[in-house]
C-alpha cells in the first residue's frame, strides 16, 4: 500500500464528506460521541454496499487499509 502525501487531511475530508453522504441518503445519523474509527469502518462499508469504491478482500480489511481507500477516495471527490 502506497503511502498518500497529506493522508490524514483526506481521512478528515473522507468522514466529511461521508457522513454527509450517509445522512443525505438517509442510512446513518451520526452522534457526537462516536469514535472516528466508527465512522471509518461505515463510512467504508456504505460506500462498498453502494459499490462507489472498491471492496478489499474480507482478510485484508483492517482500520488502516479502510482509512487508506477513504483517503483515495476523497482525493477523487470536488
Amino acid at each position: 500500500m502506497k503511502k498518500i502525501k497529506n493522508e490524514k487531511e483526506l481521512i478528515k475530508k473522507a468522514i466529511t464528506l461521508g457522513t454527509k453522504y450517509g445522512e443525505v441518503r438517509g442510512a446513518v445519523q451520526f452522534e457526537a460521541t462516536d469514535s472516528a474509527s466508527e465512522k471509518i469502518e461505515y463510512i467504508y462499508r456504505l460506500l462498498v454496499h453502494d459499490k462507489l469504491i472498491q471492496p478489499l478482500p474480507e482478510e485484508q480489511v483492517s482500520q488502516q487499509s479502510m482509512r487508506h481507500k477513504l483517503a483515495i477516495w476523497a482525493s477523487k471527490q470536488p
